[in-house]
C-alpha cells in the first residue's frame, strides 16, 4: 500500500536576535553544523533561491518597517518564517526540474496573500533528509501594519492557510493530501530541530562516558582537559532542552491516555488503524525526547559536580 503524501505547511515568528541565527541556517552561513547532523554539506550546492535576499533578515525587516511607518516594541514580530515541504514519498523518483516546480508553485501560492516585496527568501534545501523550502517575509499587511497575528492569525487562521495551501497545490498534484495543523488535532507540533539537538546531546553523552573510560595516571591531564572542555557544551545543553521539553509536558500526558483509550478500541478501519499510529508515534518521539534529558549517567554528573578543573580525575 502506498503511504499517504501530505502537503506539508508550518510557521514560525522570529522577534529578535532569532533572526540572525535562522537566517546562518536558511543561508548555510556556518561552516559546521554540528547541532544538525541531518546537513550533508557536500550535497549543499545543490540548494537553490527561489528568491534571493538582497540584504540580511534583520536589516531588510527594519527598513521595509521603518519605511512603512510602524511602530515596534521589542517583543514585536518582525520576520515569519514558512516551511513548506511534503512527505518524503512524495519527492521519491521526481527529478530535480519536478522538486523545483512543486517549490515554486509554493511561491507563487503565498505572493497571491502576502505582498510580494515583503519576501526576503525563499531557499529550498536539498543537502537534508527531504527537500524542503524556508521562505522568510515581513508580516507588513497590505494595509501597511506590521502584524503578524492578522497574517498568521489564531487557531482558525491556521486551519484556513492548510486549507488554501491545499486546495493550491492539488490542482497540479492530485495525489497530495491535505496536512494537519496542530490546532486540528489538538497536539503540540514538536519542532524537527529538538530530534537533531537530541541526537547531537546524545552523542555528546556517548564521547564523555568513552574518555571517562579511557582516563588513567599516563593521561589524566590530557583527558580532563577533553572532558573539561565537552562538559562545557554537554550539561548546558542538555539543561537547555529541559527547559524546552516542559513546553510538552501537557501534550506528552495527553498522548498517554489518549494511546490508552485507542488500545482498547476494537475498531480496524483504515482511519482508525492510522490515527493509533499517529498517536503512538507521536508519543514514542516525546518519549525518546523526554529519556535524552531525563537519562544523563551518574558518571558524568559525578564528574561535573566535582572540584574545579577536575582535580579529583587527575589525582
Amino acid at each position: 500500500m502506498q503511504k499517504p503524501q501530505y502537503a506539508i505547511l508550518r510557521f514560525a515568528k522570529y522577534k529578535g536576535p532569532e533572526i540572525g541565527q535562522i537566517e546562518a541556517h536558511n543561508e548555510r552561513k556556518k561552516e559546521k553544523y554540528a547541532s544538525n547532523p541531518d546537513i550533508d554539506t557536500s550535497r549543499s550546492h545543490l540548494n537553490f533561491h527561489l528568491v534571493q535576499p538582497e540584504r540580511k533578515y534583520r536589516a531588510e525587516a527594519e527598513r521595509q518597517i521603518a519605511q512603512a511607518g510602524c511602530r515596534t516594541r521589542k517583543d514585536s514580530v518582525r520576520v515569519v518564517e514558512m516551511l513548506v515541504t511534503a512527505s518524503p514519498e512524495f519527492f521519491k523518483g521526481k527529478k530535480r526540474a519536478e522538486v523545483r516546480a512543486f517549490f515554486e508553485e509554493a511561491v507563487r501560492f503565498i505572493e497571491r496573500r502576502q505582498p510580494k516585496d515583503t519576501i526576503i527568501s525563499a531557499v529550498v534545501h536539498m543537502d537534508e533528509k527531504t527537500p524542503h523550502m524556508h521562505l522568510s517575509f515581513i508580516p507588513l499587511t497590505k494595509d501597511g501594519r506590521l502584524s503578524a497575528k492578522d497574517i498568521v492569525g489564531n487557531k482558525k487562521k491556521l486551519t484556513w492557510w492548510q486549507d488554501q495551501f491545499w486546495k493550491h497545490m492539488v490542482r497540479r498534484w492530485p495525489n497530495l493530501e491535505r496536512g494537519e495543523s496542530a490546532s486540528e488535532t489538538g497536539r503540540t507540533h514538536i519542532p524537527p530541530r529538538l530530534f537533531k539537538e537530541a541526537a547531537h546531546l546524545n552523542r555528546q553523552r556517548d564521547m564523555l562516558m568513552k574518555l571517562l573510560g579511557e582516563v588513567n595516571p599516563l593521561n589524566a591531564k590530557k583527558k580532563s582537559a577533553e572532558i573539561e572542555a565537552l562538559l562545557e557544551r554537554y550539561i548546558p545543553g542538555v539543561e537547555r532542552m529541559q527547559t524546552q521539553m516542559r513546553k510538552y509536558d501537557t501534550a506528552y500526558k495527553a498522548l498517554r491516555a489518549e494511546n490508552a483509550e485507542l488500545k482498547k478500541q476494537v475498531d480496524s478501519s483504515k482511519e482508525s488503524v492510522r490515527h493509533r499510529l499517529e498517536v503512538s508515534q507521536q508519543l514514542q518521539e516525546l518519549e525518546d525526547l523526554r529519556r535524552t534529558v531525563d537519562n544523563i549517567p551518574p558518571e558524568i554528573l559525578q564528574v561535573y559536580r566535582s572540584v574545579p578543573k577536575f582535580q579529583k580525575i587527575e589525582r
